[in-house]
């Protein structure tokens, strides 16, 4: 009975001595592979896929059907622009999904399939609104996640008339958790298309936890895209995406300084700043409401801001605000109008020399993502 029992607990402690050392292994293995993608990173500007047929009617005396990638060069003050804003949540986002970082269960897209006609149907729905920018976050690469599905390539072809620019966000090691479906390794980043011909672009790198969380809520990075206005001047295109998971008070101000003072900084030196994306911060309220919300869905720190930049909701009366769809839902649980919490987390910052036209939430019923597109109309003064 004896020589059972102690082959029992020997059995036992050699399972136990595997599992801490496959657990060590693993935490090593998590340090050793972390990285943050290089700051102050010069981006690739893609030349719009359609352009080499534009071309071809060019050398034949034609003007091109679909020419805009060529004459587009430069913007102009006083005309009417327009830019959309839209968080994809990597293809995974149908009505019925529910992610493990926000509560509910899964952590993969449902299938290769789904992740394809998702990021399909939303590149389609980007299209029909014919945005002259579109900025689009949560684009993989190859990631487990959505079974290596790359939806930069599908939304190229969707938007095959515009110019394009990449900014990875993070490039993570292989998360095994959950257990039962490991969310694995993520690349990901920032998608800008543009119309108008882009000089150049800059990656730039947020401030981001130190701490054992920087595995879950991974890097952040803005870019810095610039498009020629005829009288000498640029519009800076800001795309972001902010923290969203177990992010301090010190991170959250880390990011928004260092935002605010690179976007004072073009200002000063006279252009143009349209600021846009993902901001994980409740864009409606003020903080001094003391509604119940989300501990995740902090109100956005107005004072933050520099002199001369607002918020283009904060230029909608009270009521044109308060009507607006909410951007965003939370995503523990799937999408039931009226029972699952809502948020307005994206939108637009612009500078006091761009006005503001028109302004809405588009309301998909979050049929692509846990986001749904924000469109901004703009002239440059």
């Amino acid at each position: 009975m004896k020589k059972t029992v102690k082959k029992i607990f020997k059995v036992l402690g050699i399972v136990l001595g595997v599992i801490l050392l496959a657990l060590i292994a693993y935490i090593i293995y998590l340090y050793a592979s972390y990285h943050r993608i290089e700051d102050n990173l010069v981006l690739e500007v893609e030349p719009a896929p359609d352009a080499g047929e534009d071309l071809e009617g060019l050398t034949s005396g034609a003007r091109p059907a679909s020419a805009s990638a060529l004459y587009n060069s430069s913007l102009t003050t006083g005309q009417e622009y327009s830019a959309l804003t839209y968080n994809l949540g990597f293809g995974a986002y149908t009505p019925d999904f529910s992610f493990f970082m926000d509560g509910g269960k899964s952590s993969w897209a449902k299938s290769k399939e789904s992740v394809q006609d998702t990021i399909q149907g939303a590149g389609e729905l980007i299209a029909s609104y014919d945005p002259d920018f579109a900025l689009l976050q949560e684009v993989d690469l190859d990631s487990t996640r959505s079974y290596h599905v790359n939806e930069y390539s599908i939304l190229k072809d969707c938007l095959s008339s515009y110019n394009s620019v990449f900014a990875q966000n993070y490039d993570s090691a292989f998360l095994f958790y959950p257990f039962t479906q490991p969310h694995g390794s993520s690349k990901s980043g920032l998608a800008l298309f543009s119309r108008y011909q882009v000089t150049d672009s800059l990656r730039r790198s947020f401030p981001v936890s130190t701490s054992f969380s920087k595995f879950f809520d991974l890097d952040r990075c803005y870019s810095i895209s610039r498009v020629p206005v005829d009288n000498g001047k640029e519009l800076v295109i800001f795309e972001l995406h902010m923290s969203a998971y177990g992010n301090s008070d010190a991170i959250r101000e880390g990011q928004i300084s260092m935002l605010a003072e690179d976007m004072q900084k073009e200002h000063e030196a006279g252009n143009y700043v349209l600021c846009g994306g993902d901001f994980n911060h409740d864009l409606k309220a003020s903080e001094d409401d003391s509604e119940d919300r989300e501990s995740w869905a902090y109100p956005f720190p107005r004072a933050s801001l520099p002199d001369h930049f607002s918020f283009c909701i904060d230029q909608l009366t009270d009521e044109e605000r308060d009507s607006l769809w909410d951007s965003a839902r939370n995503a523990d649980m799937e999408y039931v109008p009226g029972e699952t919490y809502t948020v307005t987390l994206d939108g637009f910052i612009i500078s006091d020399n761009i006005e503001c036209v028109s302004y809405d939430n588009i309301n998909t019923g979050y049929t692509y993502s846990d986001h749904d597109p924000v469109y901004l109309e703009f002239t440059l003064k």
